[in-house]
């Protein structure tokens, strides 16, 4: 997929913050009611980039109290014209996506030169669900010859999505598409700790779409529990982690709203032995999204490698993770970006030390990185430990936090039940040359979205979702969209209304 931006052009792109730092609703830019706001620190640089707003309840019920007046109309824009907006708010994203992503490499502290390719994404995902608007039908069932019987989809209303701190701005603007092309209109709950990208693009595509349709609220837990518990939300969609899910999911309960769920994950990497080593410790590294500091409920920080190859990945496992080298996320050069908070960073520490204490042997990383130019950032090396076993805390707990454990394994039946043995069932890798063995050990294993002798790589219109406490639903395809609508049946009697 290419990149909007040439990574040498990134240098000469000077870091933009957003003028607005309140709520975005109603198609106007609103104080916090709460009177709060929150200084935004880079992660990366440990500099100050502002305070936001730091909304709550009476916000949210001021938005969507927005969202739903604008429904009304939005409801009805034919959908050929809701898509044509989403094409325009696609085009907007590929033109600001220097910009966009050098905000969120400062806010988020992830590199740039990876934010870049967060704008190809998002905007792919608009151009998709704006393609796929009349897809929305319905069916007919026969009745005979006095009665006509069929179906219509009809949007919800209103809709609430709270989206995470690892892709910012990707995330407000591709989880929007959906929605908004089936006929809803949406509040945004970015981020806590790193909103500022969602406020840029909120004052970029300003006036495109009608006044209450996109809606952005910046806030934390006292925010995002009233937009799931809102009577007038029909449904909240959420990317978080598990415990988040659950909460989310009880507040929804009150209102019988329906509930999206993308959860965490403590993913599998299976290498069986007729695997290339080479190809094993290359999907290995790539498959922790080291870039973004394995920040990803989709990494694969347990990996299965079979005894007979198992020394082999190890040694070219080493080698490889030189790559990811922790650098200032707004320069160009930088592979590995840094930890969202120090109350994460001191998190990924804790589950370091642990494993050590518990006998995992460290391959590779385990600290800061000694570079002084680092020294006011929150930095971690890329960390492997070897000889991991299931007992071990970061064997079952989702670290994200840049973090790899390798476990050897000789039976096959012994490895899947250890695959399965956690609570998360995301996503899951599984390298062989053998398409039986392939075959068979996707049937076992327990996760939403199984990669065969590849990892990491999404695929519009493949349904991304997770097993067990992973989460609810799927996203990326045709279900997502027609998840954000309800079915209505209609009967007509021929026979005309006459009396009987």
């Amino acid at each position: 997929m290419n990149t909007p931006v040439a990574p040498q052009s990134l240098a000469a792109i000077a870091l933009r913050l957003p003028v607005s730092r309140g709520a975005y609703y109603g198609g106007a830019w609103h104080a916090p009611r709460t009177g709060r706001h929150l200084d935004q620190i880079s992660p990366g640089t440990g500099e100050p980039l502002g305070a936001v707003a730091d909304c709550g309840a009476e916000d949210i019920d001021a938005a969507v109290a927005a969202a739903k007046q604008a429904f009304e109309t939005w409801r009805r824009v034919p959908p050929l014209e809701r898509g044509k907006m989403l094409r325009e708010i696609a085009r907007i994203l590929r033109e600001n996506a220097g910009e966009l992503a050098m905000l969120d490499a400062a806010d988020c502290g992830n590199p740039v030169s990876e934010m870049i390719a967060d704008a190809t994404i998002a905007a792919a995902q608009l151009d998709f669900f704006a393609g796929l608007v009349t897809e929305m039908k319905g069916h007919s069932i026969p009745m005979g010859p006095d009665r006509i019987n069929f179906s219509v989809r009809e949007p919800l209303g209103v809709v609430g999505r709270i989206v995470p701190f690892n892709h910012p701005f990707m995330f407000v603007a591709g989880k929007a598409g959906a929605p908004l092309a089936a006929g809803n209109t949406v509040v945004m709950k970015p981020p806590e700790q790193a909103p500022l990208s969602s406020l840029r693009l909120a004052e970029l595509i300003d006036g495109l779409l009608p006044p209450g349709v996109f809606n952005v609220v910046p806030g934390g837990r006292d925010a995002g529990a009233r937009l799931a518990s809102h009577p007038d939300v029909a449904k909240i969609a959420l990317i978080g982690s598990a415990a988040t899910g659950r909460a989310v999911m009880k507040a929804a309960a009150d209102t019988l709203k329906g509930v999206l769920l993308e959860l965490g994950g403590k993913n599998a990497l299976i290498a069986y032995p007729d695997a290339d080593p080479d190809a094993v410790a290359a999907g290995l590294v790539g498959g922790m999204n080291f870039t973004w500091c394995g920040q990803s409920c989709g990494s694969t920080s347990r990996a299965f490698i079979h005894e007979k190859i198992y020394d082999a990945v190890l040694e070219r496992v080493t080698v490889r993770i030189r790559h990811w080298k922790p650098g200032v996320p707004t320069d160009p050069s930088t592979t590995m970006g840094a930890i969202i908070s120090k109350a994460q960073y001191d998190r990924v520490l804790d589950y370091i030390a642990s494993a050590k204490q518990e006998g995992a042997r460290l391959l590779a990383g385990g600290g800061r990185p000694d570079d002084p130019a680092l020294a006011k950032g929150l930095f971690i090396e890329p960390t492997v430990f070897a000889d991991v076993t299931p007992a071990m805390r970061i064997f079952k707990e989702e670290i994200f936090g840049p973090v790899v454990g390798v476990i050897r394994w000789t039976d096959e039946a012994a490895m899947l039940d250890q695959v399965n043995a956690v609570e998360y069932g995301l996503t899951a890798s599984i390298w062989t040359n053998d398409l039986t063995t392939a075959h068979r050990a996707a049937a076992r294993v327990e996760a939403g979205y199984i990669w065969i002798n590849d990892t990491s790589k999404h695929f519009l219109g493949a349904p991304f979702g997770g097993y067990k406490q992973s989460g609810i639903g799927r996203e990326e395809c045709l279900e997502e969209l027609l998840s954000f609508t309800q079915e209505k049946n209609i009967n007509i009697n021929l026979a005309g209304a006459k009396a009987t």
